[in-house]
């Protein structure tokens, strides 16, 4: 689903790809938890396609939550706490 999701979503599909991103985070959270690596990639996943939308405030709110997760899970000063994707 993620990998339709994202060709969707390089096809400018947009409603396409957020209904598929969305059912990705949703799951990932479901299974794996909030802190979980792949929970915060399809987050920031779904930030882009927000972002891509020109839906900053919600691309936004995304954006901090895998920033704040992040640096809390792995530490401030780890090289991954800031590069998704």
């Amino acid at each position: 689903m993620r990998h339709l999701g994202s060709a969707y979503k390089n096809q400018g599909r947009w409603e396409a790809a957020e209904k598929l991103k969305v059912q990705v985070m949703a799951t990932f959270k479901t299974k794996l938890g909030a802190d979980h690596p792949s929970t915060l990639t399809s987050m920031a996943n779904m930030a882009l396609t927000y972002w891509n939308q020109g839906r900053w405030k919600e691309a936004e709110e995304l954006v901090v939550q895998v920033m704040e997760t992040s640096s809390r899970v792995l530490g401030e000063e780890h090289p991954s706490a800031f590069t998704y994707p």
